[in-house]
């Protein structure tokens, strides 16, 4: 079979990590680098071993498929070009600045018979992949996404940066919508929220608590889930995952039944690289012409839950200010 042609729309840090990663793919041609600021994608573009282009209709005709790495503001108009084009498109997270806009790309790709793919890249870390395996029914989540603040992604606040993947998360496992939501945030260093906190309640009883900074003084990205009869941590930086539960011995004696033991064990994971398996998934969904594993419909409801999130916040920040003005005047 013939090699995809494939082009990276983006020549910043997002769109580098592609490159590196699809000029590695067998069966996959790096054909292209695009962005508006040519000297950058020229010089990715040597680096790759592949054509420059400033505009992503330049690449229109030449290509199977892209990676739209570009700020996030112009993902919807970009995409679209693309899959009205007929090319199939994976959009870096968060797919679009609205779910509304997100929306529209699911249905347009679903139109024109394209596969449209979110960067959700957490949904490809084997730790994740690993506890998908054993997921029963997910009652409690405790999520904690911290990083040192950089002055990367600042045109979106955390939860659209960095709590994004969790939301995705907690969506895929419950596969239900929150019918609660609280939250509060801060901004810190950036005009936008730099930490957040979240509470989303769910029909089923599940709760999730989540957490995103980007103003830590470390790196933190983990996960516990607790379901029937057992507890689960997981590091997604260190790709790994270890359940506790619940063991039941022999019976002690009628009166008494079974001794109960707390037991551990490492959940198997096999390491890899996530953003090679969520390029790998994304070519293998075009060759075949399969649902790809973060649909844009999917991806348009994680950022749906992620606006509402953050309209809770918004109250938050008016209360806030409220208590401040109230309290500056008792102690004037």
């Amino acid at each position: 079979m013939s090699n995809i042609r494939a082009a990276v729309i983006g020549a910043g840090s997002f769109g580098r990590h592609h490159a590196r990663v699809i000029r590695a793919l067998d069966s996959v041609e790096l054909v292209g680098i695009v962005d508006i600021d040519f000297e950058k994608a020229q010089q990715l573009a040597r680096e790759y071993q592949c054509q420059a282009f400033p505009r992503a209709t330049d690449v229109i005709g030449l290509i199977d498929a892209a990676i739209v790495a570009t700020p996030t503001i112009t993902h919807e108009q970009v995409a679209s070009q693309l899959i009205e084009s007929g090319i199939d498109v994976l959009v870096e997270k968060p797919i679009a600045d609205t779910s509304s806009a997100a929306q529209r790309l699911a249905q347009l790709a679903q139109e024109r018979g394209r596969i449209l793919q979110a960067g959700h890249l957490e949904r490809f870390n084997p730790a994740v992949l690993a506890l998908e395996q054993i997921l029963t029914v997910p009652l409690f989540f405790e999520i904690h996404r911290l990083s040192v603040f950089t002055p990367r992604s600042l045109d979106i606040d955390v939860v659209l940066d960095l709590m994004i993947h969790d939301l995705d998360i907690v969506l895929s496992f419950t596969r239900e919508l929150p019918q609660d939501i609280r939250a509060g945030g801060i901004s810190v260093l950036s005009p936008r929220v730099d930490i957040a906190n979240v509470r989303l309640s769910f029909a089923s009883g599940c709760i999730a608590n989540l957490t995103a900074s980007r103003v830590s003084t470390e790196k933190i990205r983990k996960l516990r889930l607790f379901q029937p009869g057992e507890y689960i941590s997981l590091d997604y930086q260190r790709q790994e995952a270890v359940r506790i539960f619940v063991r039941k011995n022999e019976p002690i004696s009628a009166e008494i039944g079974f001794e109960r033991q707390i037991g551990s064990e490492r959940i198997p994971v096999s390491h890899a690289e996530p953003l090679r398996l969520e390029l790998e998934s994304f070519f293998a969904a075009v060759r075949s012409r399969s649902q790809p594993r973060v649909d844009g419909f999917q991806a348009a409801a994680a950022l749906g839950v992620a606006e509402a999130i953050l309209a809770k916040i918004k109250e938050h920040e008016h209360l806030v200010l409220e208590t401040i003005q109230r309290r500056t005047k008792l102690i004037s």
